[in-house]
């Protein structure tokens, strides 16, 4: 997969679970998470930059939305029934997807190594 394949890949996973879910940025939900990794991926690939940064850079801004999620109250989803009970809590749906991305990090930059795919 190319870096511009991947970057239309998440690109739609976003606008699909958006969609589906009809959450935005700061309804405390994995949005908060995906949004930013999508677009710090973008950002990369957009002004040159390579697979490997691309998703290290998603990875990072994924974690950071993250931790943002901790100082909203949930207004979507089953964390929304708490009300200010969720604030102080980061969001499971946001630390699912920086897991995901954090593996797809890994992967691309295992991937780039000299000798990475070769048995032995």
């Amino acid at each position: 997969m190319s870096a511009a394949q991947l970057r239309a890949a998440l690109a739609a996973a976003l606008t699909g679970i958006q969609r589906i879910g009809a959450a935005l940025e700061g309804d405390k939900t994995m949005i908060d998470a995906l949004s930013p990794a999508v677009t710090a991926y973008q950002a990369v690939i957009d002004t040159g930059g390579d697979l490997t940064n691309a998703t290290r850079d998603a990875y990072n801004a994924a974690v950071r939305g993250l931790q943002q999620t901790a100082g909203m109250q949930a207004r979507k989803g089953r964390a929304s029934y708490l009300g200010a009970r969720t604030i102080g809590h980061e969001d499971p749906g946001a630390a699912s997807t920086v897991l995901i991305l954090s593996a797809l990090a890994t992967v691309t930059a295992a991937s780039e190594r000299p000798g990475a795919g070769a048995t032995s």
